[in-house]
C-alpha cells in the first residue's frame, strides 16, 4: 500500500487516451527512448530511435477518444488500480510542486490506452512513459510496468511506479523553468546535458517522494503514507533496470560515451540523493563530471 486509503484524489485532471492508428513524431525526453531500445534489445529486433530522440514534425493521423477516470476518487482506488495509482500520483505532484515553485503550472498527465498520437509522436507501451514538451503532458501506459516485470526482471511495484511518474513530472519542471532550453542536447556520454537531464529527473522524483507524506487533502488526510525499506528498494530497483549500463549490457556491450540516461550506479544515486536531501541537491548541471556519480 502506498496511498493513505482515506485520501481524496477525486479532483485529479487525469485523462484516458486510445485510439488505433499513429505517426511517430519526435521529441520525447524521459524514460521512453530507453523502452523502445529495451524491447528492441530483448525481440532481438532492430528499432530505429531517431523518431523519439531527435526533432520531428508531430503527429498526424485519425483521432483520439478521451475519457476521464471517474472511478478513481480515493487513495484506497489508487492502492487497487495502476490507473488510478497514476492520477493519484498526478495529484500529490500537483500539491508538491506547487508549494515549491512560485508560478507553477500544471502539465496534462494522459492514461494510455493501447497507443494514441501526442504532439511528440505515438504513446504507447512500447516507447514507455515520456513527457512531451511541445504539449506539456505526460503520457503512460499503465501496461508498460508489467512489460518491466515481465520481460526484464524489474519489481516494478507501487512505488516503482510513482518513481517513474515523478520522473516524468520532473521534465515537466525543467521544460517550464527553462533548464531545457538552458542546456540543449550536446551529445551523449556519461557527463552529457541528456544525461544530467535524466539524473535531475531522477533527483526532483526522489525529492518529491521524500516529502510526499506532507501534502495533504482537504480534510488533511495525508495522500501518501511514509515508504518502507522494501518499497524503496523497489524503486532504486527500477533506476537501475533503466540504467544505460544495464540496458546495454543486455545485448552484450558497453559504451558509456553512447550513454543518454545515465548508468544504473548514477540513476539509483541521483534518486537517493533527492530522497535524503530534497530539491537543493538536484542540480546536476553544476556538479563537476568525476562527481556526477558520488555527489
Amino acid at each position: 500500500m502506498t496511498f493513505n486509503p482515506d485520501a481524496d484524489i477525486s479532483g485529479h485532471r487525469t485523462r484516458r487516451r486510445g485510439r488505433t492508428a499513429a505517426v511517430a513524431g519526435g521529441g520525447v525526453v524521459g524514460l521512453g527512448a530507453i523502452a523502445v531500445l529495451v524491447v528492441s534489445l530483448l525481440s532481438g529486433g532492430e528499432i530505429d530511435l531517431s523518431p523519439f530522440l531527435g526533432g520531428g514534425t508531430g503527429d498526424q493521423g485519425s483521432s483520439s477518444s478521451e475519457g476521464t477516470l471517474d472511478e478513481c476518487d480515493s487513495g484506497a482506488d489508487a492502492n487497487a488500480k495502476v490507473e488510478c495509482r497514476i492520477a493519484g500520483s498526478q495529484v500529490a505532484l500537483d500539491e508538491y510542486w506547487s508549494g515549491q515553485l512560485d508560478g507553477y503550472t500544471e502539465p496534462g498527465m494522459i492514461v494510455v490506452d493501447g497507443q494514441t498520437s501526442t504532439a511528440c509522436g505515438t504513446a504507447s507501451n512500447a516507447v514507455g512513459p515520456f513527457y512531451c514538451p511541445a504539449d506539456a503532458t505526460v503520457y503512460i501506459d499503465p501496461t508498460f510496468f508489467a512489460v518491466m516485470q515481465q520481460q526484464f526482471g524489474a519489481s516494478a511495484g507501487d512505488l516503482a511506479q510513482l518513481y517513474i511518474v515523478g520522473h516524468e513530472w520532473g521534465h515537466h519542471i525543467q521544460n517550464t523553468t527553462g533548464t531545457m532550453a538552458e542546456y540543449p542536447n550536446n551529445g551523449t556520454g556519461p557527463a552529457s546535458n541528456g544525461v544530467r537531464m535524466e539524473l535531475q529527473a531522477d533527483c526532483y522524483a526522489g525529492a518529491w517522494i521524500g516529502d510526499m507524506t506532507e501534502a495533504t487533502d482537504a480534510d488533511g488526510d495525508p495522500y501518501l503514507e511514509t515508504p518502507t525499506e522494501t518499497q524503496l528498494e523497489d524503486a532504486l530497483n527500477a533506476a537501475l533496470v533503466v540504467g544505460d549500463d544495464h540496458i546495454q549490457e543486455m545485448s552484450g556491450f558497453s559504451n558509456p560515451e553512447s550513454f543518454t540516461h545515465g548508468s544504473s550506479a548514477q540513476r539509483q544515486f541521483w534518486f537517493a540523493n533527492g530522497y535524503e536531501s530534497g530539491l537543493g541537491v538536484c542540480d546536476t548541471f553544476a556538479v563537476p563530471d568525476s562527481q556526477l556519480e558520488a555527489g
